[in-house]
């Protein structure tokens, strides 16, 4: 997939990866690219600097997100691509208060049904379309210290999937972005970026180059650490294992000792 010429919108848009893709967008030539975020200022900041459209937008609202997307086609035209790419950490295990679990699964996992059930019909009636869905590693693997975070982003990736299987021969194109550790506010208080650091903490310039790679590939995985995929293979090649490794990282990781996996 190019992205010349395309009408895009990015949620999170205002910081961190949802910014350098936003920039990265516009540098590859994008038409337009609007910039939704619950922080409205930054996303105003981001969108006059790249000469791109603001959009104040919880996506934990519904109607937010229909917004956004009716707003989008009435004032530029139809949207090629939804990069549904806001996502919070919450840190802690399954004591996790029920109002924390609450918002992580409306951040991380319903406000990627939203995009869907908004745009999805469209982009079949004209012929076809892209979803990006800002996932983690933690979606493929685990999250040491984030249950929250670890069960969100699962269910993240196997709706992607999903809508993969179901809409692919649609038109629809999927993509599941599954970073490790990038320097953005979620990572700003963990030294390296926290476990997820194991193989450095990535610019999130670098992983718009990733983005771009994958798309113009038109890979369903777009894994920025390339690592991850040995991983999975670990994984899936025998499962009791590769969770008896993790806990060993875990029990380095609660020491402070070096990581390795």
């Amino acid at each position: 997939m190019e992205i010349k010429g395309k009408i895009i919108v990015v949620t999170g848009g205002s910081s961190g990866i949802g910014r350098a893709l936003c920039r990265r967008f516009v540098q590859e030539g994008a038409k337009a690219v609007v910039v939704a975020d619950v922080d409205e200022e930054g996303a105003k900041a981001v969108a006059q600097e790249i000469k791109g459209i603001a959009v104040s937008c919880d996506v934990r609202n519904e109607d937010d997100m229909i917004h956004l997307i009716d707003a989008t086609e009435e004032r530029i035209g139809p949207i090629d691509l939804v990069c549904s790419n806001a996502g919070i950490i919450v840190l802690g295990g399954v004591e996790v208060p029920n109002e924390s679990w609450q918002r992580i699964w409306e951040i991380n996992v319903m406000a990627h049904i939203y995009v869907a059930r908004a745009i999805i019909p469209r982009m079949i009636e004209r012929g076809g379309g892209a979803l990006l869905i800002t996932a983690s590693a933690a979606g493929l693997l685990s999250q040491i210290g984030s249950t929250p975070y670890s069960v969100t982003k699962h269910a993240a990736i196997g709706l992607a999937e999903n809508i993969q299987i179901t809409y692919g021969d649609q038109g629809i194109k999927v993509f599941a972005l599954c970073p490790q550790a990038v320097r953005t506010k979620m990572t700003r208080d963990h030294k390296g970026g926290g476990v997820a650091g194991v193989d450095g903490l990535m610019e999130p310039e670098q992983l718009a180059d990733a983005v771009m790679d994958g798309l113009r590939s038109e890979s369903f995985l777009i894994l920025p650490h390339p690592q991850v995929e040995a991983y999975m293979r670990r994984k899936t090649a025998d499962y009791d294992r590769w969770l008896k490794g993790m806990r060993k990282l875990q029990a380095r990781y609660i020491a402070g000792e070096p990581l390795k996996k």
